[in-house]
């Protein structure tokens, strides 16, 4: 009985967590849907999907859509950018090297670093090389000093344990070092590089403080967001809120049916 009394508390417990967790989400998902005199608080006036077609129409402050194409591009760029280096810098570590020590130190280091200053200090460098920052660029080189070293983590807790036999087999099969990787080392580890293409893609599309003062004159969704809240007050950044949160979910939906036919593929 006592354990029964236990678990029925941590479960209750779990419950309000994961309440006070997506409470806020699921509240601005259902106001999202108010009618087209509704507000910003319960009781509703009205259900429609007025305010998901306000999200494409011009807006008294802001361009929520070219805000929104900036923010998939540079999540796509930042995506594709932290796989493809950590997955070459988790193979390179495998063998010690000349400064290896120093790159790792250096790499991790922007973890530790408070956002605005890394975003200062990209936005003063170029303002010195009097090169004109925008988010492809200036904003783009700012987010990876964010989303790599989570990237270069997860590839060196992955071959740490990974077992060479592998690839030696391959080798004694007559295959080249590119085939060894193509055919056995990518396969096995794809899963971990999904995740690192997850992590830089969510790390990417809400990160605000590294992109302030480097976006230049183009804004992302989240400057966008910021610079509505001081003057826009319908539900439409409701409905902005729940498309973002569609997105998010379509590409880990998506991220997890790749796996899902990888492994099927290699019939595990």
């Amino acid at each position: 009985m006592p354990g029964r009394v236990a678990r029925l508390l941590l479960g209750a417990l779990f419950g309000a967590f994961m309440l006070f967790l997506y409470g806020p989400t699921l509240t601005i998902t259902i106001l999202s849907f108010q009618g087209p005199d509704g507000g910003l608080t319960f009781p509703m006036n009205g259900v429609s999907l007025h305010w998901f077609g306000r999200l494409f129409q011009p807006q008294a402050v802001g361009d929520l859509g070219a805000a929104m194409t900036r923010t998939l591009l540079l999540a796509a760029m930042v995506t594709a950018t932290t796989v493809v280096v950590s997955l070459a810098a988790g193979m390179a570590f495998r063998r010690r090297f000349a400064g290896s020590t120093v790159l790792f130190y250096l790499t991790v280091a922007s973890l530790i670093v408070p956002s605005l200053l890394v975003s200062l200090g990209i936005g003063l460098m170029f303002n010195l090389m009097e090169w004109e920052p925008a988010w492809y660029s200036s904003a783009f080189g700012a987010q990876l000093t964010w989303t790599l070293p989570f990237g270069l983590l997860i590839m060196f807790a992955v071959f740490n344990r990974f077992d060479r036999s592998w690839e030696e087999a391959a080798r004694d099969m007559g295959a080249t070092p590119w085939q060894s990787f193509w055919h056995v080392v990518l396969p096995i580890i794809a899963p971990s590089v999904v995740g690192i293409a997850l992590f830089g893609f969510t790390l990417s599309f809400d990160e605000f403080a590294r992109t302030l003062l480097t976006a230049g004159s183009g804004n992302t969704l989240p400057l966008e967001i910021l610079g509505m809240t001081t003057t826009v007050t319908t539900p439409v950044l409701y409905a902005l809120g729940t498309v973002s949160t569609a997105v998010s979910f379509l590409v880990i939906g998506g991220a997890l049916i790749g796996m899902r036919l990888m492994r099927k593929r290699r019939g595990i």
